[in-house]
């Protein structure tokens, strides 16, 4: 059961439907992700995540049970916004070296923009391993990533009249272990990693399909 919070000065506003709930959630959530991302799972509480933003720590209390529930909210709702950011890409490359450029001009924008976000991710992934609750959203964000990778696999087979030579868990298993890779290398080496990401993944794309 959803805690209440304890008084009327921390109780949240009245709201009347599910979308305003779930557009509180998502505010608390964008709030929560910088404090989350600098602090990583085990080091992040609710009160913290509350210090660190605008709303007390009863609001965050009222719309989340608890540390596993924002957390996995935040991490869900970030990486969708990750994948759909790709879509694009898919829908307006019109040759594959357009779209190879555009999925590595994003992929790399995203690791120097958003390292925290990604550590984050990969720290939650890690963790799923012991923390029974946190395997459902966890395979749900996989299963996600998977399908935008396997969107742009796809396309780039189309635009090169090939096939891809692996399934679609294999690809994402490829793609995202570099891309980790990177997320791990940036903070010792920001000026050399996204270089070396996109090298990586040019070498790896043409070996994922064939004529």
């Amino acid at each position: 059961m959803i805690a209440v919070a304890s008084t009327a000065e921390e109780r949240p506003a009245r709201v009347s439907g599910p979308d305003k709930v779930e557009r509180r959630r998502v505010a608390l959530a964008e709030s929560a992700l910088k404090t989350l991302g600098e602090l990583g799972y085990a080091r992040t509480s609710l009160r913290e995540i509350a210090n660190n933003s605008e709303f007390t720590h009863g609001v965050v209390h009222y719309y989340f049970r608890d540390k596993i529930d924002l957390i996995s909210y935040c991490v869900r709702h970030y990486k969708t916004m990750c994948a759909r950011r790709y879509d694009e890409v898919v829908e307006t490359a019109h040759s594959p070296e357009q779209l190879a450029t555009g999925f590595l001009g994003k992929m790399t924008q995203t690791l120097v923009e958003e390292t925290p976000m990604h550590r984050l991710w990969y720290d939650l992934r890690a963790q799923s391993m012991f923390e029974q609750k946190l395997r459902p959203d966890v395979e749900a964000i996989d299963k996600l990533l998977e399908e935008m990778i396997w969107r742009i696999l796809s396309r780039y087979a189309e635009l090169t009249a090939t096939k891809p030579t692996v399934d679609s868990p294999t690809a994402y298993a490829l793609i995202d272990g570099l891309f980790e890779q990177a997320v791990m290398g940036y903070a010792a080496d920001p000026e050399k990693t996204p270089a070396l990401l996109t090298d990586r993944l040019l070498q790896v794309l043409p070996r994922l399909v064939t004529a």
